[in-house]
């Protein structure tokens, strides 16, 4: 067994007590304390069995609030107590009896966690599951390179998981996505004469211009709105629960407990947090996305500018690469973020009304149905699709206004003033598309999550080697 061996076994294990506790005070310095004792402990060896099942009890314990969740936060109180909440530098004065009963108090404690460990097979939840390498007998050594890519996998299981099913929920609506676009930018009698449209002028190909945009953001901007998320979700429920005296997250976690407003600002202000924490990744392959999109409809215009005329023509039938190219010749550097403002605007209301949306439906038909959502298929996607339509239906007009200041700013040079539309709601022409672009956002979020879901217990359900 190599030291790398033993590196990754702890960082796992602390990767897992920190996900377990939530990265709470002192819980997680505690556990960080608990785990070194386990490791620089002398004629200690690696068990490979017994790390393998602390990791399993330990994901169990960070999913739900059950069993292992409850035995874990026991063990770390008590490990708080006995090693971390020590007297002062004031020697203390103990009789016979008081220092007997310091030095035996916890021995009918050990024997319990030593039995409960022996039949866990984990061997080392007493020092919060860190223990798994005290075995004297050496376990059979496997190839490092043959089980690393495995190892990987399951170490960013949520990240490739995202990844995969953004992919796969972005290809499968796109053809949605461009009608949608194209009848926010240019007058169509509704979205099947929009179709037509494009199908005879352009082809299959017309409903898929700019995939390779979104395809090539989609991985990076999905992986990192969920870990701003799910960080920013559990620093604001702790926040929370400290100065108003309610945790959104344990709500959540209670039998036929329904959504209130603690829990609605609590993923609404964490959902605004990701959405505005993605802008400035996703604001350049958008626009590029958007001129693919619109390339053809700009350059047939008629009754226009010579010079605008020229700039249009200079996008007609260009790749993804090239069109950012366009972008940046006509509009330097920065034009790569034209709009960054109204992007910045409708990401960070729209990401907060999807999550909340979310995690209420969620909680919502948990409740009503009795089960977890979270193993219920059908929940996932009607949980998935209505935040997609909900969100949608609240901010399209700042994205019928973003994609409109997008479009013209295309068509003028580096330096040249672009006026910006004004949002109006409730105004016709600014929710043009939006049955589109409902149904399209219904059917990438029930993909999405649906897919996640299933990529995911898919990961976990790979055997640890």
């Amino acid at each position: 067994m190599t030291n790398l061996d033993i590196i990754h076994a702890y960082r796992h294990l602390y990767r897992g007590l920190l996900h377990a506790v939530q990265f709470s005070s002192p819980a997680r310095y505690t556990a960080r304390n608990q785990l070194r004792r386990a490791f620089r402990e002398k004629g200690a060896t690696y068990d490979h069995r017994g790390y393998s099942r602390t990791i399993r009890f330990l994901d169990a314990a960070t999913r739900e609030r059950g069993l292992e969740h409850q035995v874990l936060k026991n063990l770390l109180i008590m490990a708080w107590y006995r090693h971390e909440n020590l007297p002062g530098w004031k020697q203390v004065q103990m009789t016979e009896l008081q220092k007997h009963v310091k030095n035996t108090v916890y021995n009918h404690y050990d024997a319990t966690i030593k039995m409960l460990n022996k039949s866990m097979g984990l061997r080392s939840l007493q020092n919060v599951t860190a223990a798994s390498v005290r075995t004297r007998t050496m376990p059979q050594q496997h190839s490092v390179g043959k089980d690393e890519p495995r190892r990987w996998i399951k170490r960013y299981r949520t990240e490739v998981a995202a990844s995969s099913a953004s992919v796969l929920s972005t290809v499968t609506a796109f053809p949605l996505d461009s009608v949608k676009t194209r009848m926010q930018t240019y007058p169509y009698d509704g979205a099947l004469h929009c179709v037509r449209a494009t199908y005879n002028a352009e082809g299959m190909r017309g409903f898929f211009r700019g995939v390779l945009a979104p395809l090539a953001s989609v991985t990076l901007v999905r992986t990192v709105s969920f870990s701003i998320y799910q960080r920013s979700k559990y620093i604001y429920s702790d926040w929370m629960a400290k100065n108003i005296g309610f945790c959104p997250l344990e709500h959540v976690n209670k039998n036929g407990a329904y959504p209130n407003l603690g829990t609605i600002a609590c993923f609404g202000a964490a959902g605004a947090t990701a959405g505005s924490g993605i802008t400035l990744i996703a604001c350049p392959f958008e626009l590029t996305k958007l001129s693919a999109q619109v390339s053809v409809l700009m350059a047939n215009q008629k009754n226009v500018d010579p010079k605008k005329q020229a700039i249009a023509m200079s996008y007609h039938n260009k790749g993804t690469i090239k069109t950012l190219s366009n972008i940046v010749k006509h509009r330097g550097y920065t034009g790569m973020y034209t709009g960054l403002n109204l992007h910045l605007l409708r990401d960070t209301l729209g990401t907060g009304i999807y999550f909340a949306t979310y995690e209420s439906s969620k909680q919502l038909l948990t409740t009503f149905s009795g089960t977890d959502a979270h193993k219920n298929p059908i929940a996932v996607l009607v949980a998935g699709a209505v935040c997609g339509i909900v969100s949608w239906a609240l901010i399209y007009p700042i994205d019928s206004v973003k994609s409109i200041y997008q479009r013209n700013a295309l068509m003028y040079s580096k330096g040249q003033h672009v006026p910006i539309p004004k949002i109006q709601f409730f105004r016709r022409d600014m929710y043009r598309g939006l049955g589109v672009s409902m149904g399209r956002s219904a059917a990438v979020n029930a993909v999405f999550f649906s897919a996640f879901e299933f990529f995911k217990k898919r990961i976990n359900a790979v055997k640890d080697m």
